[in-house]
């Protein structure tokens, strides 16, 4: 009996991602593969932004923030993942699968307002250059920081919450890879319309105050960058936030599409491949995107490289 004997249910067996047999092994080191660039990039991007000076500003500290969830979430989801493609029956407990959804929720639910921290940050560098040291302060990122971490948490209790106090009874297959909200409330012998809508209202508040703050911090850009005179000061400033644009575009499009369409539009086994994309894919990306992109990290980088080299 777990949750205060409000379940008959003592653990979960995860589906998986497909029941396919000659598709178990491919898929297992394809997403190892996933895993192990995921690990490799984003703490790589942690390390450089550790050990060089020179990124030790507001928007790498940001970036560090984002490395380090992306780097967290994955870890939380992908290793049991891949326990479904080697073995007959993926089972987690019920106390298991309580803990891997409230980090799922904590970490997604704080990538989004990190994103919008981001987007604030380049907002100020670009349209408030003269204020930006005063604006972007110690004090001013640590509370930016605090938002983004507490925003987390509430959305994680929230979730977590509404699914401990629903009754599972005889069936215990959750049709997914890992314990998701939707294929636990389609599970329960219980939910309702408004454990449904519990749901709906932290996705779209998230969604929606991020979206908000990243599209009026990019309408600001947008409008300053038109009054730059130069076509070098205009490059210079587009290049500064394509990568981010590149990111939110990739993991708010994915979520947005996961959670708020009704199931009935897209059925769950869709909704795996949505989650799929920005719970594993977008992860193994963002250092990428971030690296490949940005002067200063190849430059940090290569100062790094090079003191391995000579040391």
């Amino acid at each position: 009996m777990a949750a205060g004997n409000t379940s008959s249910v003592t653990e979960f067996i995860l589906a998986g991602l497909t029941d396919k047999l000659g598709l178990q092994l491919p898929l297992f080191f394809l997403f190892l593969g996933f895993y192990v660039v995921t690990v490799v990039g984003n703490l790589g991007l942690i390390t450089l932004i550790g050990l060089n000076s020179h990124l030790h500003t507001p928007m790498y500290l940001f970036l560090f923030n984002l490395s380090f969830i992306d780097f967290s979430y994955s870890s939380a989801i992908i290793p049991k993942m891949l326990v479904s493609f080697v073995s007959k029956k993926n089972i987690i407990s019920y106390t298991g699968c309580m803990t891997q959804l409230f980090f799922f929720c904590f970490f997604v639910i704080s990538e989004a307002f990190i994103l919008s921290a981001m987007a604030y940050d380049r907002y100020v560098a670009i349209c408030k250059p003269l204020l930006y040291t005063v604006t972007m302060s110690p004090q001013v990122c640590l509370f930016l920081l605090l938002g983004v971490y507490g925003m987390g948490a509430w959305g994680a209790l929230a979730q977590t919450g509404n699914i401990l106090f629903l009754t599972f009874c005889a069936d215990n297959l959750v049709n997914h890879y890992m314990c998701d909200i939707l294929p636990l409330l389609e599970l329960s012998c219980n939910s309702s319309y408004m454990n449904l809508l519990v749901v709906f209202i932290v996705v779209a508040i998230t969604i929606v105050v991020s979206i908000v703050t990243i599209f009026l911090s990019y309408g600001f850009i947008l409008s300053s960058i038109f009054h730059i005179s130069s076509t070098k000061g205009r490059s210079k400033a587009f290049s500064t936030c394509s990568s981010h644009i590149i990111v939110v575009l990739l993991f708010f499009g994915s979520g947005t599409f996961a959670y708020l369409k009704p199931p009935s539009v897209i059925p769950l086994d869709q909704g795996k491949v949505c989650t799929l994309f920005y719970t594993i894919v977008v992860p193994m990306l963002n250092p990428l995107i971030y690296s490949l992109r940005n002067k200063d990290v190849k430059l940090a980088m290569k100062k790094t490289l090079g003191r391995i080299t000579f040391s």
